[in-house]
């Protein structure tokens, strides 16, 4: 009998799972690095231990430090969550040695199918399709760029352990495959401890399809339907629905009933999912299985209406399955959209830093779920994922979900850091996801052809002049424009900036909270009245009427600026300095770090010469690396940083002394 859960795991997994074991009367333990010592895992649980340094190397993938704190607290069992230890078979191991039950397979069904290689050799064994690839053990660099050839591009460089994106890279052509290899297993090894590498065939323009399966020490296994999982960039999953539009009642049962047998045959407990590439012909391919619960796990309880937590809990205590295979119904449609604070209008470079506003609770209503691991207050670290909430909703069908979830990603919006909230109201409007045609390469392709979805929004004229009230009205409670400034003042002009533009603004207070205002880009007057403002100091719904239309948006100063959220994009005026600062992150003679991060690789050293756009440095943050390149030729002056040495957001990493060409080109310029 269990009685004591420890999470091993963070973020927004670990609430979830605590809020399930508490629901079922179980004790909870949450474990923290030094990054998430005031995370809200750390609060939610009834104890918390802490277990060592910011780097998953130095906590979360330690197991001497897990199964220490369970011995501490008496946790008789533990949840890995998805990710770090989730599919370690060493620890599923060490667990049965500890006599601490192990909420997931038993280690020799994580050993088949933890190995991606392995795995698709099992499945070829049992027939079932799977993609051409490289499955050997020779992990010589030449080696690989030998079978490569063989199997021809475009293809997929693998870890064969782990999952979740880390550890792949998308090779169009063999002048990109020795780079890749090289980054790939730098990356697997940091984050599963193993380098080992696998090589498979694209099948190009393929479809992302995952069967839910659940089984029992008891012989007992169903699955739960399907997910679409298509919608992805760089491999890593964007947006998830379920049941996928593709898919029909024959497919479905045709595909749940290889994904039984599947995990039938290795002894498999518990919940995992058979994940499958499906072709133009609607022809499957094993993919692999991931022997843990899945991030969009949500989107199968809600059409389901099953709590997959609580399942879990119930076959690791030993009974059986609640349902059989025929007693298991499905309802409706269920979409989940990953928040990510990343920028998606700078080739999604990810952005650390505090989150200086979060609140969706004013997003939830019926049909409506969020799971996050992040608050209001907190810090976004480089250490771990940007993911840091799901959106999930559930409508009658397809079109009802989506038009729900674009009122949640409105209403739910995340302030202090750059994220993907409009970029994926964008994406669940688009017309290649509305008719169910997104494809695993597709969003990526967007990128290559600079799709207008990836053009970073603009403030509308009317935003301009919300953003001109709200600083003339600022500090006033009752929200009326009388005396907005000195008496003697009636009219005056307000200079603005938001996202690199600039526009002057008269400003002409009148009674009631009527101001008439005008923009420089047109003359033409307009007159806005503010009618109320709901919320705190900070702000809240601010309630206006401009030109006899009354309508509501949501403004947020942050600091000294105003944050207007629109349609799930967010805008950040300012006034205007008088005193321009330099704009270092220009400036070709400095290589500074987009992000607070890792430096992976290093280069350069002082006295090299180099080229406009030869690499420098990489830094690698949130399952990301980034390169830095010469911006212009010239001698490397300085390096400020080495290999593994961690850095903040615009920490200065290289200088560069420019060639006189440039010098010259520069002030010409200037």
């Amino acid at each position: 009998m269990l009685t004591k859960i420890l999470i091993a795991n963070r973020g927004e997994i670990a609430c979830r799972v605590i809020r399930t074991a508490r629901k079922l009367g179980y004790r909870t333990v949450a474990v923290y690095s030094d990054a998430d010592a005031q995370a809200p895992h750390v609060d939610l649980a009834d104890e918390a231990v802490h277990i060592g340094g910011s780097a998953a190397s130095e906590s979360y993938l330690r197991i001497d430090a897990i199964l220490e704190a369970a011995r501490k607290t008496g946790a008789d069992a533990i949840h890995p969550g998805y990710g770090f230890l989730s599919e370690n078979e060493a620890f599923a191991q060490a667990c049965l040695e500890a006599n601490v039950t192990f909420i997931g397979p038993p280690p020799q069904a994580i050993h088949a199918m933890g190995d991606k290689a392995r795995a698709k050799k099992l499945m070829i064994e049992a027939k079932v399709p799977t993609a051409p690839g490289y499955l050997g053990e020779n992990q010589d660099d030449q080696h690989l760029i030998k079978e490569a050839e063989k199997l021809g591009y475009p293809l997929l460089v693998k870890a064969v352990s782990g999952g979740g994106g880390r550890g792949m890279r998308l090779v169009h052509a063999k002048d990109e495959l020795a780079q890749a290899i090289v980054s790939a297993r730098r990356e697997a090894q940091s984050a599963f401890g193993d380098g080992t590498l696998m090589l498979e065939r694209l099948i190009e323009n393929g479809r992302h399809i995952e069967i839910q399966v659940f089984a029992d020490a008891h012989g007992n296994a169903v699955y739960i339907g399907e997910r679409d999982c298509s919608a992805q960039r760089r491999r890593q999953k964007v947006i998830e629905e379920a049941p996928s539009p593709i898919v029909s009642a024959e497919m479905r049962a045709s595909m749940g009933r290889d994904a039984v047998a599947a995990a039938l045959a290795i002894g498999y407990r518990g919940a995992g999912t058979i994940e499958f590439i499906v072709d133009a012909d609607l022809n499957h391919y094993f993919l692999e299985m991931n022997t843990r619960l899945q991030v969009e796990h949500p989107v199968t309880e809600m059409i389901s209406g099953l709590d997959l937590v609580e399942w879990q809990l119930r076959v690791a205590a030993g009974q059986p399955l609640p349902l059989k295979q025929d007693q298991i119904t499905l309802t409706g449609h269920a979409i989940e959209a990953r928040l990510y604070t990343e920028d998606p209008y700078a080739d999604f470079a990810p952005q650390t830093g505090p989150i200086r506003w979060w609140r969706p609770e004013r997003a939830l209503h019926d049909g409506v779920r969020i799971d996050g691991g992040i608050r209001e207050g907190g810090e976004v670290s480089p250490f771990y994922d940007p993911m840091v909430a799901k959106l999930i909703v559930h409508g009658r069908d397809r079109d009802d979900a989506i038009r729900r979830l674009i009122a949640t990603l409105d209403d739910a919006p995340l302030l202090g850091l750059r994220n993907n909230s409009r970029f994926l109201r964008d994406l669940i409007d688009h017309a290649a996801f509305r008719d169910g045609a997104m494809t695993t390469a597709l969003i990526d392709q967007w990128g290559l052809d600079k799709q207008p979805i990836l053009n970073r929004p603009v403030a509308s004229q009317e935003a301009w002049l919300i953003a001109a009230a709200a600083f003339a009205l600022k500090g006033r409670k009752d929200a009326r424009a009388l005396s907005l400034r000195s008496a003697s003042v009636t009219d005056y002009e307000l200079k603005l900036a938001c996202d690199g533009v600039q526009h002057r603004l008269h400003i002409r207070p009148g009674p009631q909270g009527a101001i008439t205002l005008s923009i420089d880009t047109d003359l033409a007057a307009h007159t806005l009245r503010v009618i109320g403002h709901e919320g705190d100091e900070q702000g809240g719904t601010l309630r206006y009427e401009i030109d006899g239309v009354r309508k509501r948006v949501l403004a947020v100063w942050i600091d000294s600026a105003l944050h207007l959220v629109i349609q799930a994009a967010t805008f950040v005026f300012a006034e205007v300095s008088p005193w321009p600062s330099k704009d270092v992150a220009n400036d070709p003679s400095r290589a500074v770090s987009p992000v607070a991060g890792v430096v992976a690789q290093l280069l350069v050293k002082p006295g090299d010469t180099v080229t406009e756009g030869q690499p420098l440095l990489s830094v690698e943050a949130m399952k990301m690396e980034m390169w830095l390149s010469a911006k212009a030729p010239g001698v490397v002056k300085a390096v400020h940083v080495a290999v593994g040495e961690q850095v903040q957001s615009q920490a200065l990493l290289v200088e560069i002394e420019l060639s006189q060409l440039d010098l010259t080109d520069t002030s010409k310029e200037s």
